[in-house]
């Protein structure tokens, strides 16, 4: 088995419901056990922000989400479950203790992973009865949007284990990465803590105020290792020589007296304190679920930036997301003929999204085009110029535009649109869409394209295939019994 069919949380609280998110969106359905009396509400808010940033993150076709089930025991969340996900917090004998709950409870075949992050597997798996299917699975927070798992196995994890929580992690967009070697806090964390205790003695000692120390982060080095982490980051500083020019230039300077990081900085009250009212001053009086949101957005454009790295090709986390789309297009396609072509195909149904929005809340320009663009790339795939169909090396390329703007679509506005197709012969197919706001049905926008069937190893149009004509010209057929729609034909300046 290569994908989850269903999944367990064992805890709900800032991480646990990012797994639950992360796998609802993904289409598994989740059981959930958490004590917490308030366990639904704040994983119904995890929830709600991990959908607001999918919105923004992705165009391809998600799965039907998942079906939420909040169970009375952990038995109950666990008896069905593939992949468990433990989540509480992190003390060795509570752990334990539910780690040996959940092992005699699961299926055989299912991986039990724990989100602790720095407890070693070995100490964790002690008391199970099949530890050999027990892992480390470290994520970062937002566990929806950050795709990578540190995967760490104990002294009785197999080796197959681990292979397949890799396997199982690929379909929702997750990277697992093996640590080969069990350590306490394993790398990530290792190295935060490195940064962290810097960053404490920095603050203790008033060299600087926790906002500016952010600043230094952001604004610096933090945007190189968004995109190229820190050894490929120092080959680079190296010049034309490389990593063994950085080596030879900068090894000299770990003997001089910088660091503090064989000391422990006293996180006594006075410090807490300095540190808690800066970081107040900080936020300015955003609260906790604002900062989250605004850390999505951003989080988003980066990913989204690093999507179009290498030349279209994708770069890292950017090029992961390019995978993960090319899957959920792959997977949502298939449809050969819509049920009611008698009518307008209503093809994109979405919302503005705050990345959507100018300075007034209003959606901007491109965005038009994107939702325009959009319904003509689902009109394509359901004609059956899928994926496979343009990696084959044929596709229609839109060689004409015209969008008339005759509304305003809002910060979260639900919209749709519609396509009606005007014309199509071998070649050429000339299509007519229009946005809709979904509450009153108002038309906010429409736009008119030509698109060429082209192939595009050879650069040229050429005739569409028969079953992809066919598929057009059944749709076309139905649309020519159709008033043309107002605006067919108009060009720019045109008065009404």
């Amino acid at each position: 088995m290569t994908k989850i069919s269903k999944a367990a949380c064992i805890g709900g609280g800032v991480i646990g419901g990012g797994w639950i998110a992360r796998f609802l969106l993904a289409g598994i359905n989740v059981d959930v056990f958490d004590p917490h009396p308030e366990a639904s509400r704040i994983v119904g808010e995890v929830i709600a922000n991990a959908e607001k940033a999918y919105a923004m993150l992705t165009g391809a076709p998600l799965p039907p989400r998942g079906r939420l089930t909040f169970c009375e025991t952990l038995v109950e969340a666990v008896a069905d479950a593939d992949w468990i996900q433990e989540s509480v917090p992190e003390r060795l004998g509570l752990k334990r203790g539910v780690l040996a709950e959940i092992d005699a409870a699961a299926r055989p075949d299912a991986l039990i992973g724990s989100s602790t992050s720095g407890l070693l597997p070995t100490d964790l798996q002690r008391d199970m009865r099949h530890p050999e299917r027990f892992f480390v699975s470290h994520p970062y927070n937002p566990v929806y949007l950050l795709p990578l798992v540190e995967l760490v196995g104990g002294e009785k994890t197999s080796a197959a284990t681990i292979q397949a929580a890799i396997a199982r992690l690929a379909p929702i967009g997750m990277k697992g990465v093996h640590i080969a070697k069990e350590i306490e806090a394993f790398v990530g964390d290792r190295l935060l803590e490195a940064l962290w205790r810097e960053a404490l003695w920095l603050i203790h000692d008033d060299i600087c105020t926790v906002e500016t120390l952010d600043d230094v982060i952001r604004y610096s080095f933090g945007l190189r290792w968004a995109q190229m982490g820190l050894f490929q980051t120092y080959r680079i500083a190296g010049g034309e020589s490389g990593m063994r020019h950085f080596l030879a230039q900068f090894g000299p300077c770990l003997a001089w007296p910088w660091t503090k990081l064989t000391d422990v900085v006293d996180l006594d009250d006075a410090l807490i304190e300095k540190i808690g009212g800066q970081s107040d001053e900080q936020a300015g009086g955003l609260s906790i679920r604002e900062l989250e949101r605004i850390r999505d957005e951003n989080l988003v454009g980066i990913l989204q930036a690093l999507k179009g790295g290498d030349g279209g090709k994708g770069w890292g986390a950017g090029k992961l997301l390019k995978e993960f789309e090319q899957s959920l297009w792959a997977n949502g396609g298939g449809e050969t003929m819509p049920a009611d072509p008698s009518k307008p195909l209503r093809l994109v149904e979405t919302k503005v999204s705050p990345a959507w929005v100018d300075y007034n809340g209003h959606m901007t320009e491109h965005r038009y085009l994107q939702v325009f663009g959009d319904t003509s790339d689902a009109l394509l795939r359901l004609v059956g110029v899928d994926l496979a169909y343009v990696e084959a090396g044929h596709s229609y390329y839109t060689v004409e535009s015209h969008i008339r703007h005759l509304g305003e679509a809002k910060l979260g506005q639900a919209i749709h649109s519609a396509c009606q197709i005007l014309s199509a012969d071998e070649k050429r197919l000339h299509v007519f869409h229009t946005l809709h706001d979904t509450a009153t049905a108002e038309v906010i926008a429409t736009a008119e394209h030509m698109l060429l069937h082209v192939d595009s190893k050879a650069g040229k149009a050429v005739p569409a295939p028969a079953a992809v004509l066919g598929r057009v010209k059944a749709i076309a057929a139905a649309h020519a019994e159709l008033v043309l729609p107002e605006g067919a034909g108009r060009h720019v300046g045109q008065r009404r």
